[in-house]
């Protein structure tokens, strides 16, 4: 008989594993019975959980968007003006919890499914849609009409940084990162002036 509590606690240690055995191997060429050993369980308890590697992933994926979304709304609530809102999300994107290399790695990856996998693609699409609806209504007020097309070369430029780091390109300085997608945002709006 099992435990009574212990699924959440097994299904959150299999998530972690999944992401972490991602970054490792770089891809999603891994195996249920690697990501079930690095959580401490057998592979047919990951299978009980979550009935397939696609599954865990797509779990291990909405994680990532929870915490994401989560440092999106603190930084956003912290934010005293539109510039600084667009400088909230665009360094939400870049916290030690969403820019390491292992989450960089299941981003990556999470593009590729998209391409062939509904319920990523729908996964994504909603994380696209949230990022450029918070970007706009922050530059609104800062760029104007041109707010859309603004906001989507942030989120564009903050894939590409993503990408980057995946592809070995870049570093996972967070920091760095945000300065760099910054730099856009303020020649962006000194055009505005």
């Amino acid at each position: 008989m099992p435990k009574l509590g212990m699924e959440p606690i097994r299904r959150a240690s299999l998530i972690k594993a999944t992401i972490s055995e991602i970054g490792a191997a770089g891809s999603l060429e891994v195996t249920v019975s690697r990501i079930a050993k690095r959580a401490g369980m057998s592979s047919a308890l990951a299978h009980h959980y979550f009935g397939s590697k696609e599954a865990m992933f797509l779990a291990a994926m909405r994680h990532v968007l929870s915490l994401y979304s989560a440092e999106v709304r603190g930084a956003l609530a912290a934010a005293r003006s539109p510039g600084e809102r667009a400088q909230a999300v665009i360094r939400a994107s870049f916290t030690p919890t969403s820019f390491r290399r292992e989450v960089v790695a299941a981003w990556l990856n999470f593009y590729v499914l998209a391409q062939s996998q509904e319920q990523a693609r729908r996964l994504l699409t909603v994380y696209q849609r949230r990022l450029t609806s918070n970007l706009r209504h922050a530059l609104r007020p800062l760029v104007g009409a041109r707010a859309e097309t603004v906001a989507l070369g942030i989120a564009a430029m903050i894939d590409g940084v993503y990408l980057h780091a995946a592809l070995g390109s870049g570093s996972t300085d967070g920091a760095a990162a945000a300065a760099q997608v910054e730099a856009y945002l303020d020649a962006e709006l000194e055009r505005a002036k």
